[in-house]
Parts: C-alpha cells; structure tokens; sequence
C-alpha cells in the first residue's frame, strides 16, 4: 500500500505511527542535554557540523547503493532540507545551547508546529483555518514569555539566544513542509540519506579546521564523544529516517506535533541535571503546548500540497 492510500484525510493515523512518534520524542527530548555534555569538551561549530558529518558517515553506505537510483530532479529539495532540516539549525541549537539551560532550549523546539503551519500557509499554497490563527497566537504569547525569561525564572530583556533557538524551529518548520510535498514518495532510508549527502561534506570541511578528530580520539573525553555520537548516529541519523516514515504514514503536522512530548522529555532531563526551571518557563511551556494543539485541532490530516504519483522515483 502506497503512504498515499495510507494518508488520505478520511484515515485515522495508523497506530505505528503513534508509536514511532513516542520513539522520536523520547531521542529528541533528549537531545539538548546530549548538547549540553557535548559542550563540556567541544566548541560549537565542532558540536553542530560533527553531529551533521557523523549523520553523513552513518547513511555512506546508503548513499553509495542508491547513486543510480535517486531522482536528480529531487537533488535541489533533498540539499535545501539538508540546510534548513540539519546543518543551519545545529549550529543555531548548539550556540543558544550554549548559553541556556537545556531544558528551555527543548521547550522552545515546541514551536516547530508552528512554524510548521505557517510556512505551509505563506510559501506552500496550504489553506488555515480559524482555530489555526488562535492556535499561532496563543503559541506566540507564550514564546515571549520565554523570550523575556531569564534561564526561565525570572522575566528581564530580550535573550538572543533564545531567539536563536527559535530561528532553529523556523527553519524546522520549513523543512518539515519541503519533506511532506517534494520527497515523501522517496523510501525514508534513501531520502534520509541524500538529505545529508550535500551538508556533510561540508560539516566535514569545517571540522577539518578545528581540533575535532583529535578530542574524538582522546579517551579523556569519552563522556562529551559519546553524546557527540549519539546526536549524530542516533538522533541526526536513524531517527531522520523514523521522522520522514512519520510524514508519510501521516503529515507534516502530525510529524511535527512529536514536540508535545519532547519538552517533557527535556525538562525532565534538565530536572535530574538540577538545572534552574522557574514558573515562568513553567507557564511559558504550558501556553506554547496550548497554542500548538489548537493548530493541530484542525489541521488537516496530510497537507493538500502532496507529490503527484510521476514524482516516484
């Protein structure tokens, strides 16, 4: 059965689906303490493209298998979701990372939803609906609260790093729109793979001018090295591939509402790290979460915006 029969908008979504995206949000939710361990030994530029060239070395041989195969017309989408999808937000998540406390950079990755929605809206034809443009609002008025939060405990300037952390989800939400309408009908394992095929030569030429390869082999920094490869081979690589079998089993917005759990995930981590979490993260997180159901309360089951069937490969 093709992910088209499977997404029609009359169709509940499938059960494996609920499952993947539980699996998703627990190694997501995670990801921002395995930056933060990762940043005890690495700098930020050696954080983001070594997760990003990791991720590339972990789908080689893939690449290698499916060379002759991969549509070239998708070469365009599949590298611009390597920028927007991967390379550009590491480096925005690894720098507010950072500088924040974990926990509140994993809460701010709820607002991927968003993003979601309205990037479908203004650049991919995507209709919205009232309950969407509540939905958005509520999910803004409690990204400022976080964006006028100090660490979350207490209400001071505009942090730019939280900013920074709020670009990453942009660019996830724009990503998440160019995987539902110009690459679903790829095998997850294969797209997965050429998403990185373009971004990972290039982690990979940043790295070369940082001490990166020799902290990896220093057993002096095994704790920070194995984070680093879980974010790369784990997180970056096998749970894209779960990430994109989500798209296609249900929608873009459904794929991108794993960011219900991953602040629960995050947070929960950033508790037994005995990190600083204050009411106002607190009230910030429950206000953002509020927002993002009411989009998805009535969205659409699979965005109108799908692949014709000539685009398989």
């Amino acid at each position: 059965m093709s992910s088209k029969s499977i997404t029609s908008s009359n169709a509940p979504i499938p059960l494996i689906a609920w499952g993947l995206l539980g699996l998703l949000a627990l190694v997501w939710g995670s990801s921002f303490i395995l930056i933060k361990k990762s940043l005890l030994a690495y700098s930020v530029t050696e954080v983001a493209a070594g997760r990003v060239f990791l991720a590339f070395v972990f789908f080689f041989p893939v690449l290698v298998r499916s060379y002759k195969i991969i549509p070239r017309f998708l070469l365009k989408y599949l590298f611009l979701s390597g920028l927007l999808g991967y390379l550009v937000p590491a480096f925005l998540i690894a720098e507010a990372g950072s500088h924040l406390n974990s926990a509140l950079v994993g809460t701010l990755n709820a607002l991927s939803p968003l993003f979601t929605m309205l990037i479908g809206v203004l650049l991919f034809g995507q209709r919205s609906r009232l309950m969407q443009v509540v939905g958005l609002l509520v999910a803004l008025g409690g990204a400022l609260m976080l964006i006028l939060t100090h660490n979350g405990t207490s209400f001071s300037v505009i942090n730019p790093y939280v900013i920074l952390a709020i670009a990453a989800t942009l660019c996830y939400g724009t990503n998440i729109n160019i995987v539902a309408r110009y690459l679903r009908e790829l095998p997850p394992l294969i797209s997965t793979a050429w998403i990185f095929a373009g971004v990972g030569p290039m982690a990979l030429g940043m790295l070369l001018y940082t001490g990166f390869f020799t902290k990896m082999s220093n057993p002096a920094n095994l704790v920070p090295s194995s984070a680093l490869l879980s974010l790369g081979v784990l997180a970056s690589g096998l749970m894209s591939v779960i990430f994109n079998r989500v798209i296609q089993l249900s929608s873009a917005v459904f794929a991108a509402s794993v960011t219900y759990l991953m602040p629960i995930v995050a947070l929960s981590w950033g508790l037994l790290d005995q990190e600083s979490i204050g009411p106002q993260q607190w009230g910030g997180t429950f206000v953002i979460l509020a927002g993002v159901y009411l989009i998805n309360r009535k969205a659409k089951s699979r965005p109108p915006s799908t692949p014709e069937p000539n685009h398989k490969p």
